[in-house]
């Protein structure tokens, strides 16, 4: 809009200096018309009469802006040049004006000092305008003597004021122009709005799109370009979810055919007689069996196609508490929600359940902080556990990382609970951010965003 309103208002001070340009020279060449023919009309008045009737006549025709004077001869030049361009013009139209070949003499009139107020002449001729100013005038115009020889051999001398180039724009075309770049403007911008809307409604179908892989496809309206858009968007999408889906089975499908020969191996590992040997592959078999659970469960967090309803967030956390409770871990919760939030109550139940386990299994004990405005729900799970190194409060979200590699798989768990409920706060437009407690332990803030 800027470029536009640039462009605009570069355009009509061009078009207005232009159109000033051409009326000032329309109006100068009118107006030295004007007064050449006038000049003649009194030369011809003038020629046929006699001494006294001149004199007469003078004293009838000296109103300004024209000053007429008879002598016996032409004055000497006082102009420090005489050939101005305007001089020469107003000269070539008095001799057309007065239709015959005679000896003159035009000038600047150099130190002539006006009998009359400045412009008086023009409102004389035009009228005045409000205030007693003339009415599209300017400034005092040039001075112009003009010297004509009558015929009995008399000079007439005028000094004739010609009309003044305009300097300043007219305040009625700067309000013409204001109003004309005012009504573009507006025009323009409600033009653009039209035109671009679409294009924001497409930007937020991509934001929401990060969110939930399942929305409502965008309708498929508006002009040409637009309707291709939102048709290459939906099929985008179609292809998104399709390869989610083929992917979760794939998984589910590999999930079932390593439980069987895992159940095989378990089998034949109660038949060996060392026990020691009979504890590892127990052991081992375990560790196998989880992994492949929970990279199902990962994949299913990503592909989720459960609906989302209305979660009463505090019964959901009063049976996790219950739940760990019953197992002797120490679960508390503390704040208020203040409505339900719409949500998959299964995934929720995950997103949660992970990280109050991950609270529990290396802080001993969890306590849930919930807070809740109109932006958005916010859950602080905080444990009082060794913490997190600066530089691995990010890795620790990615799939299969363990934070100590010396750790088993029993204490360590799979690497996969932050990733599974991380991508379970993005199914939901929110995230997960891991921060170090001030004194002692770990602080998982979980921030969900409410519909606007």
């Amino acid at each position: 809009m800027l470029v536009l309103g640039s462009g605009l208002l570069l355009a009509q001070l061009l078009s207005a200096a232009i159109n000033l340009a051409e009326r000032d020279r329309l109006l100068l060449a009118a107006g030295g018309m004007r007064q050449a023919q006038r000049i003649a009309d009194v030369v011809k008045l003038l020629d046929p009469l006699g001494s006294a009737e001149r004199e007469r006549i003078v004293a009838v025709l000296n109103v300004p802006p024209l000053v007429v004077v008879l002598a016996d001869a032409p004055a000497p030049s006082r102009a420090a040049d005489d050939a101005t361009p305007r001089a020469a013009s107003f000269a070539a139209m008095l001799l057309a004006s007065l239709g015959e070949p005679r000896e003159i003499r035009v000038e600047p009139a150099a130190g002539f000092e006006r009998p009359w107020p400045p412009g008086a002449g023009h409102r004389h001729m035009m009228g005045a305008g409000p205030g007693g100013l003339p009415r599209g005038m300017g400034p005092p115009g040039p001075i112009l003597r003009a010297q004509v020889q009558l015929r009995d051999g008399r000079w007439a001398r005028f000094e004739s004021e010609l009309p003044s180039s305009s300097s300043t724009l007219p305040w009625r075309l700067a309000l013409t122009l204001a109003v004309l770049l005012v009504a573009v403007l507006v025009l323009s911008y409600v033009a653009v709005r039209w035109v671009t809307r679409p294009l924001h409604v497409l930007a937020g179908a991509a934001e929401a799109l990060g969110r939930d892989i399942h929305r409502p496809p965008l309708a498929e309206e508006g002009p040409l370009e637009i309707r291709q858009a939102a048709r290459a968007f939906n099929t985008m999408q179609g292809r998104l979810v399709r390869f989610i889906e083929d992917r979760t089975r794939i998984f589910a499908a590999m999930s079932h055919d390593l439980k069987t020969p895992i159940t095989r191996m378990r089998l034949r590992a109660d038949l060996l007689d060392d026990d020691e040997l009979r504890h590892r592959f127990e052991s081992d078999l375990k560790e196998m069996e989880a992994m492949v659970t929970h990279t199902l469960e990962f994949m299913r967090g990503m592909g989720g196609q459960e609906a989302r309803q209305d979660v009463d967030v505090m019964a959901l956390l009063e049976s996790l508490q219950s739940d760990n409770e019953a197992m002797g871990r120490s679960v508390t919760v503390q704040g208020q929600a203040a409505a339900p939030y719409p949500a998959r109550v299964s995934l929720l139940k995950r997103c949660l359940g992970n990280l109050i386990d991950n609270a529990v299994l290396y802080g001993e004990r969890a306590t849930v902080q919930v807070e809740d405005s109109s932006p958005s729900l916010t859950l602080r799970v905080l444990d009082e556990g060794p913490g997190i190194p600066p530089s691995e409060l990010e890795k620790v979200f990615e799939p299969f990382y363990r934070l100590e590699q010396s750790r088993s798989r029993e204490t360590g768990g799979t690497g996969l609970g932050l990733a599974i409920a991380r991508n379970i706060a993005h199914m939901h437009g929110g995230d997960i951010v891991l921060r170090n407690r001030p004194v002692k332990g770990l602080e998982a803030v979980l921030t969900l965003p409410r519909p606007s």
